[in-house]
C-alpha cells in the first residue's frame, strides 16, 4: 500500500490520495457543502478546489488524529508541503500515525519549504517584508464579522513551523525513525515510487526519506 497524504491538487495516480481539507470534506456531503458555496465561504482558490476534488479519488484524513488505515499496512508514506501547516504537537502526532501503520522497514518521504533557502535569499537582497511573507508564517487578520465567520469556518493555510534540512532530521529520529536521510530533487532510496513526482515543487523543497525501525 501507498498513500500520498495532504495531496491537495496533486494525487498521485496508482496510490491511495488522502488530504484534510475542509474542500474535502464537504465534496462528500453535498447538503452543507451548497450552503458553504451559496454563502460565499469558499475563495477562489477553494472554488477550483472544490471542481478538482469532485472529479478525482481523493479521501479525506486527518494526519495528526488518525490515518484511516490499519496497523502496519503501509509500503510507503508520502508528504508534501503538509507538516509545515501542523504545529510542532501535532507534528509528532502525525509521526506517531506514521510509525502505527507503516510496515516494518516501510518508508516515510516527506517534502517541506526550505527555510534555509528562504533565509538565504534574505541575506541577498536584505528584503524583510519578502522575507516574513515568505515564511507563510502569519496571514492578515480578518476584517468585519464576514470574515471573521467564514476564518473560523475555513481556517487559515498559514504556516505553524519551519525546518531546515537538520532540524526535519532531528525531529524525525526524536520520533523513532532509523536511517533518516536527506536527498535533493529527483533521489530517492524507493525501490518503486511508482508515478511519484520525485521532483514535487523542487525550487523551494527539501526531501527526506526516513525508516521504520
Amino acid at each position: 500500500m501507498r498513500i500520498n497524504l495532504g495531496c491537495g491538487a496533486t494525487p498521485t495516480d496508482g496510490w491511495i490520495n488522502y488530504d484534510n481539507s475542509l474542500t474535502q470534506y464537504l465534496v462528500r456531503r453535498p447538503v452543507i457543502c451548497n450552503l458553504v458555496e451559496f454563502l460565499g465561504l469558499l475563495d477562489q482558490r477553494q472554488q477550483s478546489y472544490l471542481e478538482f476534488a469532485k472529479s478525482h479519488s481523493i479521501f479525506f484524513a486527518d494526519a495528526v488524529r488518525k490515518i484511516p488505515v490499519p496497523d502496519e499496512s503501509v509500503d510507503l508514506l508520502y508528504t508534501s508541503h503538509m507538516l509545515e501547516h501542523l504545529d510542532r504537537n501535532e507534528a509528532k502526532l502525525f509521526l506517531d500515525q506514521a510509525k502505527r501503520v507503516l510496515k516494518q522497514s516501510g518508508v516515510l518521504r516527506i517534502a517541506i519549504p526550505d527555510l534555509r533557502m528562504i533565509i538565504n535569499d534574505y541575506m541577498l537582497d536584505g528584503d524583510a517584508d519578502k522575507f516574513v511573507s515568505a515564511t507563510l508564517l502569519t496571514i492578515p487578520k480578518p476584517q468585519g464579522l464576514f470574515q471573521r465567520i467564514k476564518a473560523a469556518v475555513v481556517g487559515g493555510r498559514h504556516h505553524h513551523w519551519m525546518y531546515d534540512d537538520k532540524s526535519l532530521t532531528k525531529l524525525i529520529r526524536e520520533n523513532g525513525f532509523e536511517k533518516v536521510y536527506t536527498l535533493v530533487a529527483g533521489q530517492t532510496g524507493i525501490a518503486d515510487v511508482g508515478n511519484l513526482n520525485l521532483y514535487e515543487r523542487h525550487e523551494e523543497s527539501i526531501y527526506v526519506e526516513a525508516t521504520r525501525g
